[in-house]
């Protein structure tokens, strides 16, 4: 191949690439997947937290399982331990409630870019319990100097039973600030996701949900940036 003709199919082979990258960010596909516990290296992506860090005695664990179905075998992950309301025998920590649990993803290298998605879904098996979904967004509404990431939080409540897909609108995700809602007008950035989280309370949720001290366990399978419209 003449070196002329080599520079023409390079520049051609390059437009090709162009092409199909803007292509797909002009239209991203209608949904993607932001978590996937199909394999035990899901596990090494999250870490856990509870009220143990501050004197408390509630305890959890992160594991995924397999299981067979119509002579499949898959694998899902099992968020799961015990809420407790007690703490220590002489903890330094004056904390003002315990019973909570959760699983935060470790943060993204970089961030993830949802802005053409309207929707979170998840598949899970619940235990009748309420849990708290997070979207955790670059700093933008803090003021400059405070490094927290910014929260948003929607109550996830998953009767007990079989598998079921939840859907929740980003719109639906209220800004938080140390677990509590900020009354405030404010809008959150989902070109900037940095990490995610689920987590739960022995108290609160929605009306009917199982609350108090006790066993707690949440099966997840997938968790997706989905596009409605």
């Amino acid at each position: 191949m003449s070196r002329l003709r080599a520079l023409w199919q390079a520049s051609v082979n390059a437009t090709k690439r162009a092409v199909v990258w803007n292509s797909e960010d002009l239209f991203p596909p209608s949904e993607r997947f932001i978590f996937n516990f199909n394999s035990k290296d899901e596990v090494k992506k999250w870490h856990l937290y509870s009220d143990s860090e501050y004197g408390g005695l509630s305890s959890a664990s992160l594991e995924i399982t397999d299981s067979v179905s119509g002579g499949d075998t898959s694998s899902t992950g099992v968020f799961s331990g015990n809420l407790s309301l007690d703490m220590s025998e002489g903890s330094p920590w004056r904390i003002r409630r315990s019973g909570f649990c959760g699983m935060r993803s470790k943060k993204f290298d970089g961030y993830i870019d949802l802005d053409s998605y309207d929707t979170i879904a998840m598949k899970l098996r619940g235990d009748g319990r309420t849990y708290i979904s997070t979207i955790y967004t670059e700093n933008w509404v803090n003021s400059p100097g405070q490094e927290e990431d910014n929260s948003w939080q929607a109550f996830v409540y998953v009767p007990h039973g079989s598998w079921r897909i939840l859907k929740i609108p980003l719109d639906s995700y209220l800004p938080t600030w140390k677990g509590n809602v900020i009354e405030a007008n404010m809008e959150m950035n989902p070109s900037r996701v940095v990490g995610m989280s689920l987590s739960l309370n022995a108290e609160g949720g929605v009306p009917g949900a199982k609350t108090g001290p006790g066993d707690f366990r949440l099966d997840v399978d997938w968790i997706k940036a989905m596009r409605s419209l």
